[in-house]
């Protein structure tokens, strides 16, 4: 089955930057969307953005404009780079993966998405 492992977490002051690394194994299938979620102290997990094989990405409306999500598909990696980091978005990060296309409500539905990673935590002081 598929495994996912992050990477990049890390603490860093409002206005930092951080890549996020996500390295996927068992991935045979070419088809599946990937993406990154957060969840902060007491929050319900939420989607921050996805990516299809294809290229197409979605973001949640609190990060678009300062994350980019990629994918490297010969590798099998995905990343998520965060710039202009705001104390809001102090969470751990999640790897997720489903063997089914993303679109633009993929975001809500993180039941939908079949492997997760361990996470990796994101802190961003004032």
């Amino acid at each position: 089955q598929v495994q996912l492992v992050e990477s990049g977490g890390g603490s860093v002051q409002a206005g930092g930057s951080l890549r996020l690394s996500c390295a996927a194994s068992g991935y045979t299938g070419s088809h599946y969307c990937m993406a990154w979620f957060r969840q902060g102290p007491r929050k319900e997990r939420e989607g921050v953005a996805a990516a299809n094989p294809g290229g197409t990405t979605y973001y949640s409306d609190s990060v678009k404009g300062r994350f980019t999500i990629s994918r490297d598909n010969t590798e099998n990696t995905l990343y998520l780079q965060m710039n202009n980091l705001k104390p809001e978005d102090t969470a751990m990060y999640y790897c997720a993966a489903r063997p089914y296309m993303c679109d633009s409500g993929s975001l809500h539905w993180r039941l939908l998405f079949s492997f997760w990673g361990q996470g990796t935590q994101v802190t961003v002081s004032s």
